[in-house]
């Protein structure tokens, strides 16, 4: 057989990250004129590729013309921190799917939003059927539950006010202030449960973790007909939330 044939690469994205890498070498910023001597390229596809990286994000164009490195990058590199760090612990939720036979969740309180970060599942150990977003089951799914739990009173009630308690099933709690209550009395409990409130069919428990300073909620969802193992996954759950922390606590 010949030889291995290089790989297609296209010119016009290899100058752009060229730009880039220049625009990043000046702290104070650096004019067109001056990035094109340095790239080597033509003063016309300088000024195009400014255009069009500036109208992303990418890079941004002070007042006195010159370029500067944009916001959409710190994006990308926060992006890019989140996925390591669930790559850190992602091998952790498959093995607590493997040991439970059950779909393993994490979520994060971030931006006042309870927000799904991984899902691990497999053909014998389906997810539950997510029909309403995270972000407005707070109240009826067992991680949500499990993050309000640990807001101090001011941040459930900042949450609170800003979402609705919609009925999602018979079993939902609706009125806050019945929430809340329940939210107290399982304070000292190793985890929250979630008992088809949010589907019928579907029960779940949850324990929290946390990044840093962010509260989230390791949970498992299983089968109503499997109810009576929550208690006994309890017990998993809670070492692999531990273990979970430690390896979001690890810098990058």
């Amino acid at each position: 057989m010949g030889a291995q044939e290089a790989p297609t690469l296209i010119a016009s994205v290899q100058r752009a990250f060229r730009l880039m890498e220049a625009v990043g070498a000046h702290e104070g910023g650096a004019p067109a004129k001056q990035l094109a001597r340095e790239t080597g390229l033509a003063l016309a596809t300088t000024y195009h590729l400014l255009r069009t990286l500036a109208h992303d994000g990418y890079v941004h164009k002070l007042e006195d013309g010159s370029y500067v490195l944009g916001e959409m990058l710190g994006s990308l590199h926060t992006a890019s921190r989140t996925q390591a760090l669930l790559s850190r612990v992602r091998p952790m939720l498959s093995s607590l799917r493997d040991d439970l036979s059950a779909a393993a969740y994490l979520t994060f309180y971030e931006d006042g939003e309870i927000r799904v970060a991984e899902i691990v599942d497999a053909p014998r150990a389906p997810r539950a059927d997510l029909w309403v977003g995270f972000e407005d089951a707070g109240h009826a799914t067992a991680l949500g539950k499990c993050v309000l739990r640990e807001l101090d009173d001011e941040g459930r009630q900042e949450y609170l006010s800003r979402h609705r308690l919609p009925d999602l099933t018979p079993r939902t709690i609706t009125d806050r202030r019945e929430l809340l209550r329940r939210l107290d009395t399982v304070s000292g409990a190793p985890a929250v449960t979630d008992l088809e409130e949010y589907a019928l069919g579907t029960v779940c428990a949850a324990v929290p973790v946390f990044r840093g300073e962010t509260p989230g909620a390791l949970g498992v969802s299983l089968r109503r007909d499997r109810s009576s193992a929550l208690e006994d996954a309890t017990a998993r759950l809670l070492a692999t939330a531990n273990r979970v922390t430690r390896g979001l606590s690890l810098t990058i």
